[in-house]
């Protein structure tokens, strides 16, 4: 049973095609958005792997740096700085804020736990209309590991004085959820479109299409003590 849950932010609570405009504005096309984070995700692991930290919204701005010059687009600093501070504003999906209100009221501490840094995090879930459901935010870059290291679910595990294996993780990245399991906490997948479990590794024992159906799962196996 849990007595934790942690959530992941970006795209787990947040719906990142807020920004499809923006990329439309800058490269003629929507579809290079995800290929923008999937860049970014790259330079943040390799920088975990390497031992060359790299906070995520360094990742974001080199990362759509080397997107444009893929596409042989010329980006000066401002509108490199103009798009990544729109993800302090993204809309949460649509579901989330009522399914995260039933979850804060059951016995269960809900907690934030991102790879953005501190203040981009706390904006971010203001800006969503959505902080109030979360004790606390915690920012892997405090622990200068991010997910899915094993250091950011044990700084939760470690702020709400539990064992690691209380605190669940709920999220729409399979490397997210992998890292969870492998530090030993529990783990639920959200499996919002495009989004798939590795099929390699440990596998959540609760899985969604979304927030407000996982919540029902969520209550009947952690609130009630199964």
């Amino acid at each position: 049973m849990a007595q934790v849950l942690a959530f992941d932010v970006n795209e787990t609570l947040l719906d990142l095609k807020a920004l499809d405009g923006r990329f439309e504005e800058l490269f003629g096309t929507a579809a290079l958005r995800p290929l923008w984070f999937a860049q970014m995700l790259q330079l943040a692991f390799v920088g975990g792997l390497t031992g060359a930290y790299v906070d995520f919204t360094t990742a974001q701005r080199a990362a759509l740096r080397m997107l444009a010059a893929r596409q042989d687009v010329v980006l000066g600093d401002a509108e490199v700085d103009e798009t990544v501070a729109l993800m302090s504003s993204l809309p949460p999906h649509p579901e989330v804020p009522d399914a995260l209100a039933r979850l804060a009221e059951s016995p269960l501490r809900l907690v934030a736990l991102t790879n953005s840094v501190q203040d981009v995090a706390e904006q971010q879930l203001t800006n969503a209309g959505i902080r109030q459901y979360f004790d606390q935010v915690v920012s892997a870059d405090s622990v200068r590991h991010l997910k899915p290291s094993p250091e950011p679910y044990q700084a939760v595990a470690a702020a709400y004085g539990v064992p690691i294996g209380e605190v669940r993780l709920i999220a729409a990245h399979n490397w997210d959820i992998t890292g969870a399991l492998e530090a030993g906490c529990q783990a639920a997948f959200i499996s919002r479109p495009g989004m798939v479990l590795s099929p390699h590794g440990p596998q959540p024992d609760l899985v969604a299409d979304d927030l407000t159906a996982l919540a029902e799962l969520i209550l009947e196996h952690d609130a009630n003590g199964r």
